[in-house]
C-alpha cells in the first residue's frame, strides 16, 4: 500500500493517557512524514495537552470520545456499556474506513473484545491471537498464544500456528519459520488430547513443523514459533515479565550492600544494560491481534512515547505488507 496510512490511537488508554500517546504521535509523525495519526479520547484534554507541545506536525488531529475504559472495567462488558469510549470510537474509525490500523496501550482484555466484535474475523480464523517474542540464545522466537484465546480447540492451535508463520515471514523475513507446539515432553506421546490432536494437524500440515518443545526450551531459540493455548501463554508471559523485574530488583539490592558491590555492578552496567534491553517491551512497541479483519496493536499499559511510536510503526507496518490478505490466502491453501 502507498500514500498516507492513517492510524487512529487510544488516547486515553494506558497508565500515562494522554501524554505519552501524544508525544509518541509526534514522534512517529515526525519521523515518517506519511503517516497520519488520530488522537481518540476528550477532545478538551488532548487539545489542552497538544497545546503544551511546541511543533507539532499537521498530520495529527483529534476525534471526541466522551468514556473512557479504565483498567478496573471488565473486558467483556465495555463493547456495551461503554460504546463511545476512545477505544470503541478508534475502532469505529477503522470500520468506517476512515482509518487503516488502531493502536492501544489500554485494558488489553477490551481491546481484545472490541477489536473482534468491531472488526470481525478474517475468513477461515475461528479465534484470533497475540503472540509475543522472546529473547533467546539462538533464533528469533515467539510464542503464540499469549492471553488472546484460552480453552482452545486443536483447529485454533492450528490456526495460530499458520498465521504466526505468515507474520514471522513477513515482518521479521524468516522464511519457512520453525513451528512447534508447547508440552510436557518432546515425544509425540506427551501431553493432553488438546495437544495430540493439535500434533496431528501441525504434522500433516504445510508448516515447518518440528514436534514439541518444553518450556525450558523457549529461551533457547531452537525454533521460531511456539504454539500453546492462551492460559498457558499467557502464564509464560507474564512469569518471563515476572522474572526480569526480579533481576532488576536483585541487581539493585546486591549493589546497595557494600561498595565494592557498588563497584563490581558498575563494571557491568554496560554488559548487563544490551542484556536487559532484549526484553525490554519499548523497542517492540505491541502485538499485533491476529485473525481480526483490520489492524489492532496491543500495548503494555505503562508504554513509553517510546512504545507508542513503535506501536504505530508496526501497525503501519502490518499495513503496508498487507499481512491480512497474506493469512486468508494461507488459511485457505493450509485447509
Amino acid at each position: 500500500m502507498s500514500g498516507k496510512i492513517r492510524i487512529s490511537v487510544d488516547a486515553m488508554g494506558g497508565d500515562f493517557a494522554p501524554g505519552n500517546e501524544i508525544d509518541g504521535s509526534i514522534l512517529a509523525v515526525t519521523e515518517t512524514p506519511s503517516l497520519e495519526i488520530i488522537l481518540v479520547g476528550k477532545e478538551d484534554v488532548i487539545k489542552n495537552e497538544l497545546s503544551k507541545r511546541k511543533n507539532v506536525p499537521s498530520g495529527i488531529s483529534v476525534v471526541n470520545a466522551d468514556e473512557v475504559i479504565t483498567m478496573e472495567d471488565s473486558p467483556t462488558d465495555t463493547y456495551k456499556t461503554k460504546p463511545n469510549s476512545s477505544l470503541a470510537v478508534a475502532l469505529t474509525l477503522q470500520k468506517n474506513k476512515e482509518a487503516e490500523g488502531t493502536i492501544s496501550a489500554g485494558n488489553t482484555g477490551a481491546v481484545l473484545t472490541n477489536s473482534l466484535l468491531k472488526l470481525g474475523r478474517l475468513k477461515g480464523v475461528g479465534r484470533p491471537t497475540i503472540g509475543s517474542i522472546f529473547p533467546t540464545s539462538g533464533e528469533t522466537t515467539m510464542v503464540f498464544d499469549v492471553g488472546a484465546s484460552v480453552d482452545c480447540k486443536p483447529k485454533h492451535l492450528y490456526e495460530f500456528a499458520v498465521m504466526g508463520s505468515v507474520y514471522m515471514e513477513i515482518i521479521y523475513n524468516i522464511q519457512n519459520p520453525k513451528v512447534a507446539l508447547l508440552s510436557v515432553g518432546e515425544e509425540k506421546s506427551k501431553g493432553k488430547e488438546v495437544t495430540f490432536e493439535a500434533y496431528e494437524f501441525l504434522e500433516k500440515s504445510k508448516l515447518n513443523f518440528v514436534g514439541n518443545v518444553e518450556g525450558s526450551d523457549i529461551l533457547k531459540g531452537k525454533v521460531n514459533l511456539i504454539i500453546c493455548d492462551g492460559f498457558e501463554g499467557n502464564v509464560i508471559l507474564k512469569f518471563a515479565e515476572g522474572v526480569l523485574t526480579f533481576l532488576k530488583s536483585s541487581f539493585k539490592d546486591f549493589a546497595e550492600k557494600s561498595f565494592i558491590n557498588k563497584l563490581k555492578m558498575g563494571a557491568m552496567q554496560g554488559t548487563l544494560r544490551t542484556i536487559l534491553s532484549e526484553f525490554d517491551y519499548q523497542k517492540y512497541g505491541g502485538v499485533p491481534l491476529l485473525g481480526v479483519n483490520g489492524v489492532s496493536i496491543i500495548g503494555h499499559g505503562k508504554s513509553t512515547p517510546l512504545a507508542i511510536k513503535n506501536m504505530i510503526f508496526k501497525a503501519e507496518e502490518m499495513i503496508r505488507k498487507d499481512v491480512n490478505k497474506k493469512i486468508e490466502q494461507e488459511l485457505a491453501d493450509f485447509s
